[in-house]
């Protein structure tokens, strides 16, 4: 009795064994198909994933060149604004006393200095730390050096074209610079733009090597040194002529700079003076300052 009790349960303990491997075997064949059709989808993520992530990179990049570009033209008509907007010097007919006046004494000779004084250039291989970026230039001048052809690319300071009309009426204008004549002539005939008033110009082989630097011999320009003074950035250039000289602040890309409209007022004046030295050795002092 007990032996056919035991068979029967073991009879029955095997068909349920039986019965579990059986559901068992259904799950476990389910799960090697759900992972067999999980497989082309984690293969279809992967190249969806990188393909995304190159949009995603070509569309930074094109922001980055559409944003380049919106800063750019937004400079370039602020600096065109600012270069237009209506000056407040005013330029008032001479009375009879003022004409007499100013025939009396003989008419004067005003230097310019280039780089930093009128204009700021850079060229291709040279680092544009000193302009901000996307600042446009205003033209562009290719000369020859050693062979190899440089670009460089030209700021004008801010109302220099108003500034050189008006200083034209007023005195004999000269360049000056310490830079090669290839590079100097170039720039002296666009900021001249046709109308004949930078005829004279002295380049570097005119200049007298100092210490590293060069000196500009204003005597060699007119020998008579109480109707000739220079305007320049580097004190160093007009050491031996002092009181022949305006001191003015170095620029490279401020688009608000208004120096050279600050001394027209001035510039006005002194070609009344008899000796320019009579006013100009007053501001000694200030020709540290730059």
């Amino acid at each position: 009795m007990q032996a056919a009790t035991t068979t029967v349960t073991s009879a029955v303990s095997n068909r349920l064994k039986g019965k579990e491997k059986r559901t068992q075997q259904p799950n476990s064949r389910g799960s090697k198909a759900t992972s067999l059709h999980a497989l082309p989808l984690v293969a279809l993520r992967m190249p969806m994933l990188s393909q995304f992530q190159m949009h995603l990179r070509a569309f930074l990049v094109l922001a980055s060149k559409v944003w380049t570009c919106i800063c750019y033209m937004f400079n370039r008509q602020v600096r065109a604004f600012v270069q237009h907007q209506p000056v407040k010097y005013e330029l008032f007919p001479l009375t009879p006393v003022s004409r007499h006046r100013l025939n009396m004494v003989q008419r004067k000779t005003l230097v310019l200095d280039l780089d930093e004084t009128l204009i700021h250039s850079h060229h291709d291989a040279m680092p544009r730390n000193t302009v901000k970026p996307g600042t446009p230039h205003d033209f562009t001048v290719k000369v020859t050096i050693d062979r190899h052809p440089v670009r460089f690319f030209v700021h004008k300071r801010p109302h220099v074209d108003y500034f050189l009309d008006i200083v034209s009426q007023w005195y004999d204008l000269v360049v000056f610079t310490a830079s090669m004549e290839i590079y100097g002539a170039a720039v002296a005939d666009k900021l001249d733009n046709g109308r004949n008033i930078l005829r004279r110009r002295y380049y570097r082989q005119h200049c007298t090597p100092d210490f590293g630097s060069y000196t500009k011999d204003l005597s060699a320009i007119c020998s008579d040194l109480n109707r000739i003074f220079i305007i320049d950035n580097s004190p160093g250039a007009y050491r031996c002529f002092p009181n022949n000289a305006i001191p003015i602040k170095s620029w490279f890309s401020d688009p608000m700079d208004i120096c050279l409209l600050s001394l027209l007022p001035l510039l006005d004046a002194l070609r009344f003076t008899n000796d320019v030295r009579s006013v100009l050795s007053r501001n000694l002092h200030l020709h540290r300052l730059w």
